[in-house]
C-alpha cells in the first residue's frame, strides 16, 4: 500500500501540505520552498484533497488539480499526491493516521498557512493533530495577528518553538509547533477563481 505515497528514505523529514489546490498557485510553491529551508525538511508532499469539509462548494475535478499541481512545481523535493482520494479520507486527522501507518520510519511535519491556524479549532480532532505531529505555520499577508490570537495558538502556547528553533521542529517531541515569517506573497486560489483564471 506504500505506492499511494511518494518515496521517502528511512528517517527522512517530510512536510505535508494538504489542501484542495483549487487551483494551485505560486503561493503554494513559495511556502513549500520556505518550509524545506526553515524546517530542515528533505521533501514536501502536496496532499491534494478530494474536498474541504469546511467549504460548501466542491472543487474542480481531481485530475485537473493534480495536473495543475505538477505543472506549477518542477522541484525535485516537492511531490504531488492524491493519497486522500486513494484511501478515502476527508479529514486531516484520519489522513495523518493513514500516512503514519504506512510510513512508520519517517518524521512528518504538518504544514499550514497562518490563515488555517486562525480557524484550526474548527477542524475535526484538531487537538489530536497538534499532539501527534509537529506543526509548521507559515505567515501569509494579513493573517499573522488572527493566527497568533487563535484558540489553537493560545491552547498550545507553551509548546511553541521560536523562529530560531525552526530547524529542529521535525525532531521535536509533540506537541510542538513553530510560526515562521517569510517574504510575503498574496497569491490566492479564491482570487484566481474570481478573475476567471480557473474553471471548476
Amino acid at each position: 500500500m506504500n505506492d499511494t505515497l511518494p518515496y521517502a528514505a528511512t528517517g527522512q523529514r517530510i512536510g505535508l501540505l494538504g489542501g484542495s489546490f483549487d487551483p494551485p498557485h505560486a503561493g503554494h510553491v513559495h511556502i513549500s520552498l520556505a518550509a524545506l529551508k526553515r524546517f530542515n525538511l528533505d521533501q514536501v508532499w502536496w496532499l491534494v484533497s478530494p474536498g474541504n469539509p469546511l467549504k460548501r462548494d466542491a472543487p474542480a475535478a481531481m485530475e485537473a488539480r493534480m495536473e495543475a499541481c505538477r505543472a506549477i512545481t518542477d522541484h525535485p523535493r516537492i511531490k504531488v499526491s492524491d493519497f486522500e482520494a486513494r484511501v478515502g479520507t476527508r479529514y486531516t486527522a484520519k489522513t495523518l493516521e493513514a500516512v503514519f501507518e504506512r510510513r512508520r520510519d519517517t518524521r512528518f511535519v504538518w504544514l499550514m498557512g497562518a490563515d488555517n491556524l486562525a480557524q484550526f479549532h474548527r477542524w475535526q480532532h484538531w487537538e489530536w493533530i497538534m499532539e501527534n505531529v509537529p506543526v509548521g505555520v507559515i505567515a501569509r499577508p494579513g493573517d499573522r495577528t488572527s493566527a497568533r490570537m487563535s484558540k489553537a495558538a493560545k491552547r498550545y502556547e507553551n509548546f511553541r518553538l521560536r523562529g530560531p528553533q525552526s530547524s529542529i521542529l521535525a525532531d521535536a517531541d509533540t506537541p510542538a509547533w513553530c510560526f515562521i515569517n517569510v517574504p510575503m506573497t498574496d497569491a490566492s486560489s479564491t482570487e484566481i477563481r474570481a478573475r476567471g483564471g480557473w474553471k471548476r
